[in-house]
């Protein structure tokens, strides 16, 4: 589904990514953990194009892609939700929702918010002419998670999308993160600052040091031991 392979990554001429390398399967959904400022967004945002890779390759789909634009990235499938609930505040939320449709060719695009959309967030369905801005901050991460699937991706990049939101919708969202990867083969990258919540739903675990990966492992208890001296301060 998608390659990393030794990539460099980072801000003008501070590199953050030093030859990274990691790959996620069709369907698998894989946590990227490590300690706050070691890379993990940055790792994103390299492969969906908003930062440019330096040095190594991105595959998705057999296909290179570390020099195309992240709107060329988007339109094959990539599909990316950023940290801090990144809504259109005076848009509405069916507005907001099929703004998601603009990754797909012109004649696949509906104007309809799909109804599985509402199967997987409900609380979206009464709140569809409402402003994005009046949506409490779990509502607005369940509208940019739906946002993001209404472009069928073929993967979905999320960071952090589990912070500083209420357990009931924590438990929402792992439990849609784990449908859209059982049921319709969409490949998840879930950054997560808790090793907790990526058991909870990931098959597949990394951490990240200082800008490379330094452990990887199948998400169970014996690697989640390994990882913890990675992830206490």
């Amino acid at each position: 589904m998608i390659a990393v392979r030794n990539v460099t990554s980072g801000y003008d001429q501070s590199m953050v990514l030093h030859s990274l390398s990691m790959e996620v399967r069709e369907g698998q959904i894989v946590a990227v953990l490590g300690r706050n400022g070691v890379g993990k967004s940055t790792l994103l945002k390299t492969i969906i194009g908003l930062l440019p890779a330096k040095q190594g390759d991105i595959c998705f789909n057999q296909t290179f892609v570390q020099n195309e634009k992240a709107e060329t990235r988007a339109r094959t499938g990539i599909a990316y939700v950023p940290q801090g609930r990144d809504i259109f505040s005076s848009l509405t939320v069916r507005d907001n929702l099929l703004l998601g449709e603009e990754p797909l060719p012109k004649k696949e695009r509906t104007g309809q918010v799909k109804e599985e959309i509402f199967q997987w967030f409900p609380v979206l369905k009464e709140m569809l002419d409402r402003k994005g801005g009046d949506l409490s901050g779990g509502q607005q991460q369940q509208l940019v998670i739906a946002r993001a699937l209404m472009g069928n991706p073929k993967i979905i990049l999320l960071d952090e999308p589990m912070e500083g939101i209420q357990p009931s919708i924590i438990e929402l969202i792992r439990q849609v993160i784990v449908e859209i990867s059982r049921k319709k083969d969409i490949s998840v990258v879930l950054v997560e600052h808790s090793l907790e919540n990526a058991l909870t739903c990931a098959d597949y675990l990394y951490v990240i040091d200082r800008g490379t990966v330094v452990d990887h492992g199948k998400a169970d208890e014996e690697t989640a031991c390994r990882f913890e001296r990675h992830l206490t301060v």
